[in-house]
């Protein structure tokens, strides 16, 4: 067992598994017919047992993390706030509504982990109503936090059960105040792992919390020059199975929220390579200048049918490129960037182990030729060996 101070940092991911020691670090592809524990340790059983469980750290993001529906009174304030904090807890958005028009929104069919009531400052009070309490009867939900205007707090308690009651993410100087928020939704993220039999074994192994590696990532933003050649300002694309991440600088963004935090993130659920393959073919399907990358590619649409080394090449390439028009005027999501201003670009996840430089800047120069008419060419910089995740988990072992 450890005595020193050296941690045991371990990523659990939806297709990989990293473990990073002092000396080394270790990823394998997952074994989908062992439980995650079961296959950990027998890849990587003598290098666990070396540690204390107070010394092991872990994230993960193999449960596809908790999904969240906002309902805030405007976009500019309480959903650009709310959204803002959610996605930095690592949480995954699937929708957000606007009060006013709460009567014209289809009520989701699935479960949703949280539901987020924001809005109005302190000193305003009767913004909700009787419709707020009628869509909320008809969603299925497992939790549900108010973090709007103090007055209006008792009236949305009376009505709606087990409401969590949470200080005002909006301050008299229209600021966003995170911190409450933000503990509530990576709290909940523990809850759910530990709900999830597969991801709660782990437990048997660290003393410590496990949190969303979106979360963690985030924590190695401001620490990234130490290890690459990057300049601000930057984006970070996590191009994984299930999801892509996108972090980014905060200077890249026109109207900046007023937060201690340099970076930023955003996440598209649907646009991963392996898990959500259809969705995101379903997206190229339906972006008009995709047909034209995959004939700059040399392939045809029949490569969508394809399972093979070459099609998930191409897979990943479509993924940076659709993603890049989602964070552009072309396809404005719910941050637009200015790309023309951004200077490098950093890949990490699964798909450093797919592409190599080459390919990620012939696709990357297709999207500034075609979508904003340029040849601005931002440095693409490949962490082919995790070093962001590790910069991220040391840092936030040492701070918990």
């Amino acid at each position: 067992m450890s005595t020193s101070n050296q941690k045991l940092l371990i990523d659990i991911g939806s297709t990989y598994f990293k473990v990073c020691t002092s000396e080394s670090i270790e990823q394998h592809f997952r074994d989908f017919n062992k439980q995650i524990l079961d296959d950990l340790m027998h890849k990587c059983g003598e290098t666990v047992q070396r540690f204390d469980a107070k010394d092991i750290h872990i994230c993960s993001s193999a449960n596809g993390g908790l999904s969240t529906l906002i309902i805030g009174l405007t976009h500019s304030y309480s959903l650009k706030y709310a959204t803002n904090i959610a996605f930095n807890a690592g949480i995954n958005i699937i929708d957000s509504i606007v009060f006013q028009d709460i009567e014209d929104y289809s009520i989701p069919s699935d479960l949703i982990d949280v539901v987020i009531i924001v809005g109005g400052i302190d000193s305003n009070s009767g913004l909700f109503d009787e419709r707020l309490l009628s869509y909320l009867d008809k969603l299925h939900y497992s939790n549900v936090v108010y973090v709007g205007n103090a007055p209006d707090a008792d009236f949305v308690a009376s009505h709606v059960k087990k409401l969590v009651v949470l200080p005002n993410i909006i301050d008299d100087r229209l600021h966003i105040v995170e911190r409450h928020l933000k503990d509530y939704l990576t709290n909940l993220y523990q809850q759910d792992i530990e709900g999830k039999e597969d991801i709660k074994d782990l437990y048997q192994i660290t003393g410590n919390q496990i949190y969303p590696t979106p979360y963690v990532v985030n924590k190695s933003l401001p620490l990234i020059h130490a290890s690459f050649s990057v300049t601000d300002p930057f984006i970070l694309l996590d191009i994984g199975g299930a999801t892509t991440d996108v972090h980014y600088s905060k200077d890249l963004v026109s109207d900046n929220i007023v937060t201690e935090q340099e970076h930023d993130r955003i996440v598209f659920k649907k646009l991963g390579v392996f898990k959500s393959r259809q969705s995101l073919i379903f997206t190229a399907e339906n972006n008009e200048f995709a047909y034209e990358l995959l004939m700059h590619l040399k392939v045809t649409e029949n490569i969508y049918n394809e399972h093979s080394e070459k099609a998930t090449r191409i897979l990943m390439q479509l993924a940076i490129f659709l993603v890049l028009c989602k964070m552009s005027h072309y396809r404005p999501t719910y941050v637009t960037l200015r790309l023309l201003a951004m200077n490098s670009i950093v890949f990490t996840g699964g798909i450093t182990k797919v592409l190599n430089t080459d390919d990620i800047e012939d696709v990357v120069a297709f999207f500034y030729r075609k979508i904003l008419n340029s040849d601005h060419k931002p440095v693409t910089v490949l962490d082919a060996n995790y070093d962001i995740w590790t910069l991220g988990a040391k840092e936030h072992a040492t701070c918990q």
